[in-house]
C-alpha cells in the first residue's frame, strides 16, 4: 500500500473550482451592476470607497488603510455599494399592488430586487397592505405607543451597519425610555468573542493591528471564509505567503479563498492567471472539532518542548499567564485517539501544524463564525488562546488574536453603548454628560428577546436596520409570535421578510444609505465607524438620495425620541440632528480615554486607534493575567452521534441579503434550496445526487423542525457533516442550541437527519 502523502502535500494538491479574486470577482461585480443599474455615481463612489476622503464600505469590517490601494474595495464591498445605489425603487405604488401575504411568498432576492424604499409606510390590516403615510403621522403614532408601553416590554434591535453617531443616540434613547433591551447583530455571530475572549485575555476584541500581518511568519486560520465574507483580507494573506509566512487552515469545507488567490489589482496576475497558494496545511475538521485539533497542536508543541529548551516562552508564561500547569496536565492525560475522533483530523496533521507553530517566531490566530457559532464556541476561542500563549504570541509585534467581524460597524456599536449589560454601559458618564440615570436591570440580548417574544412579554419592536426575523433560529414559532406584538417599527433601506411580519401596528421608516448625502442644518454630515482592528474612521456620502422623502438614521432616532420622551434640558435632539459633530462631542465626553479629540482624529488617513490593553499585556481578567482554560469537551458541538449541519453564506450573499444565485467559488449555481453531502455520506444514507429530501432537526423531538425540498448536491465534506445556506436552513436551529456563555446560536453543528 502506498504511503499517505504528507499533510503539506495534501494541502498543495487541493483543487477548487476557481481561485478567489481574479476575473470571477470582476464578473460578479459586473453582474450586480447589470441587475441594479446603479449608474455612474456608483462607480465614482467605488473609486473613493474606504479612502480618507470617501465613504466607509457597508459590507465587512476590514481595515480602511492609511495608504489605500488604487481600488480599495472587494467584490462584496462593490456589490453592497451597487445594491445601495440601485436605480430600482419600491415606491408606495408597489405596495398598493401587493398584499403582505402575497409578498411573504417572494424570495429574499426578489423582494430586495424591487429596490430602495422611498416613503414612510404604515400597515393597514383591513387591506393587508403597507400604505403611504407622512413622517409626522408616523412619529406621532409611534411616540404615543412608546409612551404607553412598559419599558420592559419593548426591544430596540440594532443591525451592525449603523454608524457610531446614530448608534450612540439609539442606546441612550432606549435607556431614556427606561430599558436596556438592546440586542444587536453581534448576538448572532461574534458575541462569543465579546464574552469568550474577554474571559481569557480581558479584552472583547482582537489584539492585532494590520502591521502585524507584515511581521508574522505563521497564521492559524479557523472557521472563516475570506473569499466570500471578507475578500480584502486576501491581499495581506497573499503578501504574507509571498514573504514566507505559512498558513495553517482549520475548516470543514475546502474554500477557494483559503486555497488560492489571484489579485484583481495585479495586471500580471490577471493576465497570466497565476494564483498564489495560500494554505500550507489544510485540516478539514468536522463541525466543532477545532477544540480537539488545537489541543492536538498544543500536545505536540508541549512534547517537543520537553526536548527543546526555550521552545516555550517560560518568562511570559510565569509573568503573564494563569493555569498553565493545569492545562499541561490536561493535555498529557488526553490521548491521540480521543483527539483524532473528536477533531476528524489525523495525528500527523495535528503534529504538522504543531511543527509550523513551534518553528514560527510570531503567530497570528484568525477566526470567524466557525468558532463562535458552536455550543462551546467560547471554549474553542479559549483553546486558540491557549495555543497562542505557549510561546507568548499575544502582545508583541507580528502576533496576536484576530477575530474577523462581519458587519461594517458591529464592533463600534458595542463600543458606544449598544449592549444589554448594565456593567458594560457608561453608567457614570451618562449621568454626568446627559443627566441620565441608567436602568439597573440587564436587558434583552437576541436570545432573551426571542424568549420574551414567545412568552408574549415583548410588545414593541424597533429595528435599526437588519432582517432579524430571518436571521434568528426557530422560524416557525418565532414568526407566529412576531405578528402578535402591539407594534413593529423598521428603519430600513429595502424591503425584507421581517417587514412582512407586521404587528398589530407596523411602520416602515425609509432611511439614507451611507454613500448618500446627509444634508442637515449645518450641511452634509460625516459619520464614523470602527473596524475589526479598533480604528475609528470618518465617512461621508456624496450621492443624491434615492428619494426626497428619505431621512437619515440619526434624524429618525432624534424625531422618535422627541415624540416619545419628556423635555429634558440636556437632551438636545434638534441640535444633535442639525450637526453630528455635537453627537461626537457626546461620544468623546462619554468615553474620554478612547475618543478624545475624536472630531479631528477620525479624519486622519487610517483614522485613529482607540487602544487595547491586552495588546500591551495588561490583562483585565479575574486573575489579572491571561487565562489558560480547560475545555469541558473535546468537540464544541452538541453531545451525541449522527449528522451535523453547518450553515453557510454563498458568494452572492451578505448575511440575509441575497445579491444573486451564484456560488461560483464552490462551483454551485442557480439554486439555494440545496444540501451538500459527501459521496460517502450519500452512500451511507442511500441518497443519490439531485434527489429532493427533507432535513429534520434531530433534537427536541416534541417540536418538529424540518425543511423540505432540498436538492442533494455532492460535495467534499468531513464524515458526519452536511451543509446548506442560511437563512433558508435557520428553521432547523432550535433556540436552545447556543453557546452557553454568549447565547450565540450554534448554527455550525445542528443535529439533523434525512427524510426521503
Amino acid at each position: 500500500m502506498p504511503a499517505r502523502p504528507t499533510p503539506a502535500a495534501e494541502a498543495a494538491a487541493i483543487a477548487v473550482p476557481e481561485a478567489a479574486g481574479g476575473w470571477g470577482s470582476l464578473q460578479g461585480i459586473a453582474a450586480t451592476e447589470l441587475s441594479q443599474a446603479a449608474g455612474p455615481g456608483a462607480i465614482e463612489t467605488l473609486a473613493h470607497l474606504n479612502k480618507p476622503d470617501g465613504t466607509a464600505c457597508t459590507s465587512c469590517a476590514w481595515i480602511k488603510p492609511p495608504t489605500p490601494a488604487a481600488f480599495e474595495f472587494c467584490e462584496n464591498g462593490a456589490k453592497a455599494t451597487l445594491w445601495d445605489l440601485t436605480s430600482a425603487r419600491a415606491a408606495p405604488e408597489f405596495f398598493e399592488r401587493h398584499t403582505v401575504a402575497s409578498l411573504r411568498q417572494w424570495s429574499a432576492h426578489d423582494l430586495e430586487k424591487e429596490g430602495r424604499l422611498t416613503e414612510p409606510l404604515r400597515y393597514d390590516a383591513s387591506t393587508d397592505r403597507y400604505l403611504r403615510t407622512t413622517w409626522d403621522e408616523a412619529f406621532a403614532a409611534i411616540g404615543s405607543t412608546l409612551k404607553q408601553t412598559p419599558p420592559e416590554a419593548m426591544t430596540f434591535y440594532a443591525s451592525g451597519k449603523a454608524a457610531l453617531e446614530p448608534s450612540y443616540l439609539y442606546a441612550a434613547f432606549a435607556r431614556m425610555l427606561g430599558h436596556n433591551n438592546l440586542p444587536d447583530s453581534s448576538n448572532m455571530c461574534h458575541e462569543t468573542t465579546s464574552v469568550g475572549l474577554k474571559k481569557v485575555i480581558g479584552s472583547p476584541v482582537g489584539t492585532c493591528q494590520i502591521e502585524d500581518f507584515d511581521r508574522c511568519d505563521a497564521i492559524f486560520y479557523l472557521g472563516q471564509n475570506p473569499g466570500t465574507n471578507s475578500p480584502r483580507i486576501l491581499h495581506p494573506l497573499q503578501e504574507a505567503v509571498k514573504r514566507g509566512c505559512r498558513i495553517v487552515t482549520f475548516n470543514p469545507l475546502k474554500e477557494a479563498g483559503l486555497v488560492e488567490f489571484i489579485n484583481p489589482q495585479s495586471p500580471l496576475e490577471m493576465l497570466t492567471g497565476k494564483a498564489t497558494r495560500l494554505s500550507h496545511l489544510y485540516l478539514q475538521v468536522r463541525p466543532g472539532g477545532d477544540i480537539a485539533a488545537l489541543m492536538g497542536v498544543c500536545k505536540h508543541v508541549l512534547a517537543r518542548a520537553e526536548h527543546e529548551p526555550g521552545l516555550l516562552d517560560s518568562g511570559f508564561l510565569a509573568e503573564h499567564t494563569d493555569g498553565f500547569n493545569a492545562f499541561r496536565e490536561k493535555v498529557a492525560r488526553t490521548d491521540w485517539p480521543e483527539l483524532e475522533q473528536a477533531s476528524g483530523v489525523t495525528r500527523a496533521e495535528m503534529e504538522a501544524a504543531g511543527d509550523v507553530y513551534a518553528e514560527a517566531k510570531a503567530v497570528i490566530g484568525i477566526y470567524g463564525m466557525g468558532l463562535t457559532q458552536q455550543v462551546r464556541g467560547s471554549e474553542a476561542i479559549g483553546m486558540l488562546v491557549n495555543l497562542l500563549l505557549l510561546r507568548g504570541n499575544i502582545g508583541r509585534p507580528g502576533a496576536g488574536c484576530s477575530p474577523i467581524r462581519g458587519h461594517s460597524n458591529v464592533q463600534g456599536q458595542r463600543t458606544v453603548g449598544i449592549t444589554e449589560k448594565v456593567a458594560l454601559a457608561p453608567v457614570g458618564k451618562y449621568r454626568e454628560v446627559l443627566g441620565l440615570e441608567t436602568p439597573q436591570q440587564d436587558g434583552h440580548n437576541t436570545h432573551a428577546f426571542l424568549e420574551a417574544l414567545l412568552a408574549g412579554r415583548n410588545r414593541v419592536y424597533l429595528g435599526l436596520g437588519g432582517n432579524l426575523a430571518m436571521a434568528v433560529p426557530d422560524h416557525e414559532a418565532v414568526h407566529e409570535a412576531w405578528t402578535q406584538m402591539d407594534m413593529t417599527v423598521h428603519i430600513a433601506t429595502r424591503l425584507n421578510h421581517t417587514h412582512l411580519l407586521p404587528g398589530k401596528d407596523s411602520w416602515i421608516l425609509p432611511c439614507l444609505v451611507r454613500s448618500e448625502e446627509d444634508i442637515q442644518d449645518s450641511g452634509n454630515q460625516f459619520v464614523s465607524v470602527e473596524d475589526s482592528f479598533s480604528h475609528i474612521y470618518s465617512s461621508k456620502g456624496r450621492r443624491k438620495p434615492a428619494s426626497e422623502h428619505l431621512m437619515s438614521e440619526t434624524a429618525i432616532i432624534c424625531e422618535l425620541a422627541k415624540a416619545s420622551l419628556p423635555f429634558h434640558p440636556r437632551w438636545l435632539w434638534d441640535e444633535w440632528r442639525a450637526d453630528y459633530a455635537r453627537i461626537r462631542e457626546l461620544i468623546a465626553r462619554t468615553y474620554p480615554d478612547q475618543f478624545h479629540d475624536m472630531e479631528a482624529r477620525m479624519h486622519a488617513p487610517g483614522g485613529f486607534y482607540r487602544g487595547n490593553d491586552a495588546r500591551e499585556r495588561i490583562w483585565h481578567t479575574a486573575s489579572g493575567k491571561a487565562e489558560f482554560t480547560d475545555p469541558t469537551a473535546l468537540n464544541a458541538g452538541p453531545a451525541g452521534d449522527g449528522l451535523r449541519l453547518i450553515t453557510l453564506r454563498s458568494n452572492d450573499q451578505f448575511n440575509t441579503t441575497i445579491y444573486g444565485h451564484s456560488d461560483r467559488l464552490r462551483g454551485l449555481e442557480g439554486e439555494r434550496t440545496v444540501v451538500l453531502v459527501s459521496q460517502a455520506e450519500m452512500a451511507r444514507q442511500g441518497l443519490v445526487e439531485g434527489q429532493r429530501v427533507t432535513l429534520v432537526t434531530a433534537m427536541e423531538e416534541e417540536r418538529r423542525r424540518a425543511v423540505a425540498g432540498l436538492k442533494v448536491v455532492a460535495y467534499d465534506l468531513p464524515d458526519g457533516c452536511v451543509a446548506g445556506y442560511f437563512p433558508e436552513l435557520n428553521p432547523l436551529v432550535p433556540l436552545s442550541l447556543r453557546d452557553r456563555l454568549s447565547d450565540t446560536p450554534a448554527s455550525k453543528g445542528i443535529p439533523v437527519r434525512f427524510e426521503t
